[in-house]
């Protein structure tokens, strides 16, 4: 008999595993593009512009300090000339008096290296790993989700079709049929929605498909055949198989209603791809929903899936065409 519950513990923990993840790699992202660092042309990191002294224009000022306000470079820990008295080894404040700005013990701190913050240590900027290396993270992270999902069903005995998989030629062959139908409808319309949405001036961030885009023939090979196929059997195993499939057969809840909670997490789960991203992502993912509640078939969601966005690759990244730029001519 199956152990519905065990296998709905086991789906929310990959759920929220995933989220995240997914937010993990959104901050990132935003931590690596803050305006406080910036990329000089050999490609090298320096601090704030403004902190930035030109030596041949700047003169040192002839008065002495006897406080240390907030714009001294010493109180901000920013890189730039240190004022010091005749005693180099002597802070520019007077015996026994304390402030905020005191510097640390240099026996237990240093200073950061140029370019990096002092507030908290360095972080990898998903930017600067290579095409290759972004494939296969996405590749490993969710092949590992997958398997996961995959070996709660065999050892909590889920039946298969709880999950909308039946094994039959006729089944095989209505999934490959409908996918296709339904996912190049889908892909149009989801095209349309995120032209429409930018065209009025909402955000829609499309670095990560960007990044992800290949520049060989083996590179789009392996996005095609690999990455793209494992994104899409994983996502629709669990948004709509486990958390509509397997929680409505197993505890008696309407499918309708899971579809719109599965559709607002598969939505969160796509923060990368900005405001209009979430929206479109959410209803994109309803009605995937809505396409397995009615055909109760797996395989026809994958497809489905996998071509919306195989699609958008090769589209925009393989062919170079925009359709925002097509809707405003």
């Amino acid at each position: 008999m199956a152990d519905w519950a065990t296998f709905a513990g086991i789906t929310g923990v990959v759920l929220v595993l995933l989220l995240v993840l997914s937010y993990l790699t959104q901050s990132a992202f935003d931590d690596g593009s803050k305006p406080d660092t910036a990329r000089d042309s050999s490609g090298s990191l320096d601090p704030e512009p403004s902190a930035d002294l030109d030596s041949s224009t700047h003169t040192e000022p002839t008065d002495s300090r006897s406080d240390i306000g907030t714009d001294d470079p010493v109180a901000t820990g920013r890189d730039g000339p240190l004022e010091r008295d005749a005693n180099p080894a002597t802070p520019d404040v007077e015996f026994g008096e304390r402030t905020e700005a005191t510097p640390i013990d240099s026996e237990h701190h240093s200073r950061p290296e140029r370019g990096q913050r002092a507030d908290r240590p360095t972080e990898v900027d998903p930017r600067s790993l290579s095409t290759g290396e972004l494939l296969a993270n996405v590749a490993l992270s969710q092949g590992l989700f997958a398997l996961v999902l995959l070996g709660a069903v065999i050892y909590t005995g889920i039946p298969a079709d709880a999950l909308g998989i039946e094994f039959s030629t006729g089944y095989l062959e209505q999934g490959l049929l409908l996918g296709t139908a339904f996912g190049l409808v889908l892909y149009v319309a989801n095209e349309i929605g995120a032209a429409a949405a930018t065209r009025f001036g909402f955000d829609h961030d499309e670095e990560l498909r960007e990044l992800l885009a290949p520049d060989s023939a083996r590179g789009w090979s392996a996005l095609l055949l690999v990455v793209l196929p494992i994104i899409a059997v994983f996502e629709e195993l669990l948004f709509r198989a486990a958390l509509i499939g397997v929680i409505a057969a197993g505890f008696g809840v309407s499918p309708w209603l899971l579809a719109v909670v599965s559709s607002v997490a598969f939505a969160v789960g796509h923060g990368m791809q900005g405001s209009v991203g979430v929206v479109v992502t959410g209803l994109l993912g309803f009605v995937l929903a809505a396409i397995f509640i009615v055909t109760g078939s797996f395989l026809a969601v994958v497809v489905a899936h996998y071509l919306v966005n195989a699609l958008e690759f090769v589209v925009h990244e393989g062919l170079g065409f925009d359709w925002a730029q097509t809707l405003e001519s």
